[in-house]
């Protein structure tokens, strides 16, 4: 696969649940069209031209010498460290870029940093054996695979992400799910109670809408519907037991003026 070389690596976040994290790859080949927010920061600023550069992706091949270098001087500012918020850790299909995160979150979690991991790749069962502090986690947005096909088109099959996230819960880890971008009723009509009930074993679910999107713009009860969303998933978690966050603006107060 191409390749490209980084002059730093890791990174303070703005994301609201992040701390620390890095992006060892350029591009993601899942080739999501929800839009994809990191594409379309990428074209912004010139780093891809076109959805099909973007979708090919480049790995940074001088990552783990980054890493030696910067992780000695930020560990004490670090409490935690992301992969990936701009591109996927366990790509699916891209073996040299599962390898390289892998050797990646070892390395971290020798200085005593913990890692938590976001995919819509498969999760490897190797993850099993590294810092239990560790947190896995996949997007799940829907079980429908003709919409998985359409919306996020080269990403690894729900069931199958389900399955591997659930492996390492079983083998003593921590765990999570992003429910985010979630879609509107007029992209897809479907009943997000029989999705959070495939998940209900893990540790941690996010929450979020879709934005950017002119469908679900144009969904004129669309306040009302994530309201309605995210009071099932608060209740859901309460009722298992379930660590939640609720992502910014997805929740709205109607009877204030905008």
């Amino acid at each position: 696969m191409k390749t490209i070389l980084r002059k730093s690596l890791l990174y303070k976040t703005k994301v609201e649940y992040g701390d620390y994290t890095l992006n060892h790859v350029e591009g993601c080949s899942h080739g999501c069209k929800y839009p994809c927010y990191a594409m379309m920061l990428a074209k912004r600023f010139g780093k891809v031209k076109s959805y099909e550069e973007w979708i090919e992706p480049k790995l940074a091949k001088n990552s783990i010498e980054l890493l030696k270098k910067e992780l000695p001087k930020y560990k004490n500012k670090i409490d935690n460290v992301h992969l990936c918020f701009t591109t996927d850790p366990f790509m699916y299909g891209y073996d040299e870029i599962c390898e390289m995160s892998l050797d990646i979150v070892r390395l971290i979690n020798s200085y005593d940093i913990n890692c938590s991991i976001l995919t819509k790749g498969i999760l490897p069962k190797e993850l099993k054996d590294y810092d239990k502090r560790n947190v896995y986690g996949i997007t799940l947005i829907s079980l429908d695979e003709e919409f998985r096909k359409e919306v996020e088109p080269n990403s690894a099959p729900y069931e199958e992400r389900i399955n591997s996230l659930k492996y390492l819960k079983e083998s003593g880890c921590r765990t999570w799910v992003s429910v985010e971008p979630y879609p509107t009723p007029n992209i897809i009509d479907q009943d997000l109670s029989i999705i959070l009930d495939k998940i209900k074993f893990v540790d941690r679910i996010i929450f979020g809408r879709l934005n950017y999107n002119t469908t679900a713009s144009s969904f004129k009860s669309a306040k009302e519907y994530f309201n309605k969303m995210t009071d099932l998933v608060i209740d859901f978690c309460n009722k298992n037991n379930i660590d939640y966050h609720i992502k910014e603006g997805t929740k709205t107060d109607l009877g204030k003026k905008k």
